[in-house]
């Protein structure tokens, strides 16, 4: 007679499957669980969630900054100063909308960033697809992107001055290069994430590179370099305010510092509105995207 792992005598020579079902016979019954409820899941992990919960959810996620702001002017909390009224902040928006000035400026900072930004990626997608595909590329340009990502990209603002002039060419050049080093790298690690297996069993299946790159690679990493697309444009947007705070006669940013001159509180924070509407607008754009070449990975 052996005994068992919890102590229970076994006869010897007792097959496998008695020993450990008269093991089992000894262990606690496992408490019961019921089914969680609706107000629960929406605390559970990685639980989906219905549409409804994820509509109100997303629509408390805009409205409620907009309640606590109301409620903090209403109160007299803090100073029109620092925080003016919402809606003298909407009329102030309302009338820079009616005199063309609002329009003319979101157009001008647009174009912009879609030129800068539009060019890094241009660049950074096919280095950021070589440096993710093949090690010898890997070797030649990450040491190099590596050190000049730390490169603070406002610094070559008096530089771009001296190289371009006062035109548009300074505020372009410093969007990208404040984000094409990043968009390389992070398109890069998207292309390493391609499992080794799948590139396997393509050239087991007979594919030759060019087609494991065009019909494996490219199609994987396609949802990951739109959501680093998606990250890198706030940049580009952040960037490019400072371009225009610098040097220029239009744009957003040239909008905010005329409104800092004369203390025009209100009119700064409609500034701010636009650029957190055009930023939610791009961003559901690229999502809409990512979601329609890249059904699979939702």
């Amino acid at each position: 007679m052996t005994t068992g792992s919890t102590g229970q005598p076994v006869r010897a020579g007792a097959p496998v499957g008695d020993t450990a079902r008269s093991e089992r016979n000894g262990w606690p019954a496992l408490p019961r669980r019921g089914v969680p409820r609706r107000h629960a899941r929406l605390a559970s992990i990685r639980t989906p969630i219905s549409r409804r919960a994820r509509s109100t959810l997303m629509t408390l996620s805009l409205l409620l900054p907009f309640l606590v702001w109301w409620v903090l002017t209403a109160l007299a909390v803090v100073s029109p100063k620092v925080l003016p009224p919402l809606g003298d902040t909407f009329a102030a928006g309302w009338d820079m909308a009616v005199n063309g000035d609002l329009f003319t400026d979101l157009w001008a900072s647009t174009e912009r960033v879609l030129l800068g930004f539009g060019l890094a990626v241009l660049v950074s997608v096919p280095i950021g697809m070589l440096m993710g595909t093949f090690l010898a590329a890997e070797a030649l340009f990450e040491p190099l992107f590596a050190m000049l990502r730390y490169l603070p990209a406002p610094a070559f603002i008096a530089l771009f001055l001296v190289w371009f002039g006062i035109d548009e060419a300074p505020k372009i050049a410093l969007v990208f290069t404040g984000t094409v080093f990043f968009n390389t790298l992070m398109t890069a690690d998207v292309v390493r994430s391609v499992p080794r297996q799948l590139i396997d069993v393509s050239y087991t299946l007979g594919a030759r590179r060019g087609e494991v790159l065009r019909k494996v690679i490219v199609p994987h990493s396609l949802p990951g370099m739109i959501d680093s697309v998606r990250v890198n444009i706030a940049a580009a947007w952040a960037l490019l305010v400072v371009a225009e705070v610098v040097s220029s006669t239009t744009g957003l940013g040239r909008s905010i510092m005329q409104a800092q001159r004369f203390q025009r509180i209100d009119e700064m924070f409609a500034v701010l509105l636009v650029f957190g509407i055009v930023g939610v607008i791009m961003d559901v754009v690229l999502r809409l995207l990512r979601s329609r070449v890249g059904r699979w990975a939702t």
